[in-house]
């Protein structure tokens, strides 16, 4: 992210968001998905868009965000360095807040926030800031979320360690497995 403006910015007027909800699809741009892809370090985005959902909690001041987002990404494999395409799909959903009703972190680490036991996908309420929820960041945060840490392009084998590389005592040795991974000159 470059400065205070993400790379795939949709925001949504916090005064829009009733009680009984809207809905929002939102696509990022080709330039907007080359500039993801940099930020998350992948060969490219194809493509990133989002089905979001807001709506208002009892019709007072927080805002329940619930969304999906499908991607096409492409990753590097962590054993060939091969680029690795996948489709990612996701589901999310996070509670928004006035900042007002955001308590200062505490710097014992204590929380007086309550947060409902039975909606264990929802983190505490993230702070509404300026006059609007961006659902566009959000989206890219999920997906960054979403992708596979360790991408592995279909029968890479990484064949340099040997699991077996033991010294004359019979104890292993990671020493000699990586004597083996020395190219020579």
């Amino acid at each position: 992210m470059t400065g205070d403006i993400p790379e795939f910015s949709r925001v949504v007027q916090e005064e829009m968001v009733t009680a009984g909800g809207l809905v929002r699809e939102v696509e990022a741009s080709p330039s907007e998905c080359r500039a993801l892809a940099a930020r998350f370090g992948l060969v490219a985005v194809n493509r990133l868009n989002a089905t979001v959902r807001l709506h208002r909690l009892d019709g007072g001041p927080m805002v329940r965000v619930r969304g999906r987002l499908s991607a096409d990404v492409v990753q590097t494999c962590v054993v060939s360095l091969d680029p690795v395409p996948a489709h990612v799909v996701e589901d999310f959903a996070a509670l928004f807040a006035p900042e007002a009703l955001i308590p200062p972190p505490d710097p014992d680490g204590a929380c007086d926030v309550v947060q409902d036991p039975f909606a264990p996908d929802e983190d505490l309420p993230e702070a509404i800031t300026g006059t609007g929820i961006d659902i566009g960041e959000l989206s890219a945060q999920h997906l960054s979320l979403a992708l596979d840490p360790y991408p592995r392009r279909p029968g890479a084998v990484f064949a340099g360690f040997d699991d077996h590389a033991t010294d004359p005592d019979g104890v292993t040795n990671p020493f000699k497995a990586l004597a083996a991974l020395k190219r020579p000159d």
